[in-house]
Order: structure tokens, then sequence, then C-alpha cells
């Protein structure tokens, strides 16, 4: 009999582990990526789970334990360059646990998040390493005499010199002559830069579209930003800022408040667009809609954050319901304007280089379009779904065109409408010609005489042609 009741209870634990193992969270995946200002590791996970977090120095490690776990996927290994993360190491722990060490170059301070199931069922844990602030301020150097260092022997003092004869008066007040240093001349500060904010779309976590052969949207759009942004600043009296300097997500809202802080005078938000049907392509270039403007001018008046900002240097904060938002109504006006006029230079300049899917300005209600106060467009570079076009967007070659043909398009806009108080202002407009214009067009466009256009740029007749680029005078 008590044979028997140990044989059944050996099977009921039996059973009983099983189940709990059976029950275990499954860790399919690690992946690494790289912030602006921290460095995440996301695990893929099937279920909720508990965990600990914590850290270990000599030699530094981040230490995760994740309870009732075990690893059914493969760890990815960090970059040989990873900034923080060496190797990632894993391995059971009291049968029924996982730990995961990662080794580090350096500690940090650690941040954990667990994100609920996304549509597939899949659940996350995010892990983010922001790097150590040295809170203690410089200290200044100690200096010690030699004799009185602790670690430097005193030493006999050396024998007085003999006493030498008083030197003569006058080489005395010639030595001592006070010298009288020249002012230095400044130069004269010259006016700002205008400031063009670049957004590689998507980025991190989210790649964006993916081409038939693997090409991933956020990967063209980065490579054909820094492009961009070169050509920026090389040219005088321009600056880039690029909103996403690596491959990490950043929120729509975020990149229009970078853009904003770095106060540019124009947001270019760089995509690859796709469709169902491969065979649709041709680039694109969009503002935002009347529709969208006005929802999101209702957003900033209820929003006190917003209301307190500046909207074309006028705050809203002491302002009363009406004419906060007659000022911000004039202000969205004026955005709208200037990047309906810098969506037209840009999509006539990419008509010069490839198919165009549309042959105007379209308007849509895209987030990232929706500041007040900064002139932005988007532009769909091509259809990264068509074969094509994918294979066009991973050229270099490719590439180089098109942030030169959309660079051309920007410093067209510029040369006609750079804001007061720039350099490019400073030295003149100028004008770029476009296909299909002509001087009395020009001139009717700056309110300019064609005699005046043709003296100031030592013109003969009235052709013009495609690339010519025309000084524009102050004053007809």
């Amino acid at each position: 009999m008590c044979s028997l009741i140990k044989v059944l209870f050996i099977s009921v634990l039996q059973l009983w582990a099983g189940s709990v193992l059976a029950q275990q969270v499954a860790v399919n995946s690690l992946q690494h990526q790289i912030a602006s200002d921290h460095s995440r590791l996301i695990f893929g996970l099937s279920a909720p789970i508990s965990h600990k977090v914590f850290q270990l120095d000599n030699p530094p490690r981040l230490v995760v334990d994740i309870s009732n776990a075990s690893l059914k996927g493969t760890l990815d290994q960090p970059p040989s360059n990873h900034p923080i993360f060496k190797k990632v190491r894993s391995a059971a722990r009291n049968d029924k646990d996982l730990r995961v060490v990662i080794d580090l170059k350096k500690n940090g301070i650690v941040k954990s998040l667990k994100v609920p199931a996304n549509q597939a069922g899949s659940y996350q844990l995010m892990i983010d390493l922001f790097p150590k602030q040295d809170t203690h301020a410089a200290k200044p150097p100690v200096t010690h005499s030699v004799s009185s260092h602790p670690l430097v022997p005193k030493l006999n003092p050396s024998p007085k010199p003999a006493k030498k004869p008083s030197p003569n008066p006058e080489a005395v007040a010639v030595a001592y002559k006070p010298v009288v240093k020249k002012p230095v001349k400044k130069e004269p500060q010259r006016n700002r830069d205008v400031v063009i904010a670049i957004d590689a779309g998507h980025g991190g976590q989210d790649p964006g579209a993916k081409g038939p052969h693997g090409t991933h949207e956020k990967d063209v759009t980065f490579a054909i930003a820094k492009k961009l942004a070169a050509l920026i600043d090389r040219k005088s009296g321009m600056r880039a800022v690029m909103v996403r300097q690596g491959d990490y997500f950043i929120d729509l809202k975020k990149r229009m408040k970078i853009a904003r802080e770095s106060k540019a005078d124009l947001f270019v938000s760089i995509h690859a667009d796709a469709y169902d049907n491969p065979s649709v392509k041709g680039a694109s270039v969009f503002t935002l809609s009347n529709k969208g403007a006005t929802t999101e001018m209702a957003r900033w008046l209820a929003n006190h954050e917003n209301s307190a900002d500046l909207v074309s240097g006028v705050s809203l904060v002491d302002k009363d319901d009406v004419l906060a938002s007659v000022l911000l109504d004039l202000s969205m006006t004026a955005t709208q304007e200037a990047s309906q006029n810098a969506a037209t230079k840009v999509l006539g300049s990419l008509k010069q280089i490839g198919h165009l899917h549309s042959r105007s300005v379209q308007k849509a209600g895209f987030l990232v379009l929706k500041s007040p106060d900064v002139p932005a467009i988007l532009v769909e570079t091509a259809f990264i779904s068509n074969p094509d076009e994918e294979s066009k967007l991973r050229s270099v070659a490719h590439q180089d065109k098109m942030a030169r043909a959309i660079f051309n398009g920007i410093d067209s806009y510029f040369q006609q409408s750079a804001p007061a108080g720039t350099y490019i202002a400073e030295q003149g407009r100028q004008h770029v010609i476009s296909s299909g214009e002509t001087l009395s067009g020009i001139a009717q466009q700056y309110g300019v005489s064609m005699q005046k256009i043709k003296t100031t740029n030592a013109m003969n007749d009235n052709q013009v042609r495609i690339g010519q680029v025309l000084s524009i005078p102050v004053d007809g």
C-alpha cells in the first residue's frame, strides 16, 4: 500500500512539474537598438513576465532574470562597434528561470518597460541603458612646489648668490616700460544661416515599408537624408539638422519638436511610398491639408503647454481665446503658404530626374507636418514596392541624384524666400530657371521690371535657359 502511495505521489509531482514547464514563458528573440541618448534591448516574449534587472561591476555587466521562462529563439549578439553592449550570454536558473547576462563596455542607468501584447499576440520587455552623467565638477589642478610635495624629498638649500651691482636706472626704465596692446579689430558678425531640419522617415523598431527584395524604407530614407544634409552644409548660408542621426525610433511629434527647438526654417521629411500594385511608381511631395491644419490649430489652442509656446515670436499664454485664435490662424496660414512654395520647388526639381507619381503638390494630414510655425514638406522619393524603383533606391548613384534634386528645390525656394536676417537674404535674391519659365513671368513674380533684371544680369535679350541662375534686384 505504501509503495502504491509513493508511486501515485511521484506521478502527481511529475505531472505538476510538466504543467509548470509547459506554462513557462518563451523568450523568442533579443534585439539591440541605438537611440540618440540611450541603448535598448528588446526581448520578444510569448506571455507577460515577472523579471528583475540589476548591474554588476568589475567587469561591468547587466543581468536580466526572467521568472518561469526558457529560451526558445536566438539572442542576437550586438555589433562589435556598439557603444555599450559587448556580448550576450544566457543560462537556466533554478531549473525554471532564465538569466541573461549582457557584458558591457561601461555601466549606466537602467530603465525597463513591459509592453502589452500586439496584434500578433506577442509581448515585449524593453530595457534601456542611459549613460551616467558626470556630476563632479572639474577641479582645478593642485600645484605643489617641488620641496613641499610629500613624495619629493627635501633638498638642502642652495647657497645664496653673490649680490650683483644695481643696474643702470635708464635700463630699468626701458625694461619695465608698459606694453600698450593694440585693440583687436572684431570682424562684423555675419547674419544667421537658414536652418533645414531633415527627417529620415521611420527608424529602429519601425522599419517602414519593405521592398520585394527586402529593402527597408528606414535605410534608404536615412541614406538620402545624410546626403542631403551634406549638400546643405556645403552651401554658404545654410545649415542642416538631422532629426535622427542613426537607426533608432523617434515619436512623430518629437520629430517636429526637434525641428522647432533647432529653430528650423523648413522641415523636410523623407519617405519611400508603397502600394499593393507593384507597378505603381513615381515621386510625390506633400504638405499639410487645410483640414489637418484646422484640426491642429484647435489642438494647439486646447493644449496649455502649446499655448505657452511662441508662435512666430508671439506668446499665446496671455492672450484671450479670440485673439490667440487669430494669431495662430495667421501663423498657420503663412506657414502653409511657405510650405506650398517650398514643395512646388522640390517637386519641380524632382521632375528633372525621374517619373512623378503626381504632377502637383499633394495635401494630406500627416502628423509629422503639423506645426503652426515651421513650414514642412514630406517627400515620397519613390515606390519601394515597385521592383525597379526599389533597385534605384538601393543605388548610391540614384540616392545622390535624389538628394541633389531635393537640395536644388530647397535652394531655389530660399533664394526667393529667405527669411529676413539670414545670410542668404543679405546676399540678395537668386532665381534658378526651371522648365517652362520666362523672363516676363519671373519679373512679374518678383514685382521687378524685365529691364532691371536684364541690366543686373548683363543680359542682351529676353532668352533664359533651364538651370540658369538670375540675380533678382531688390527693387524695380
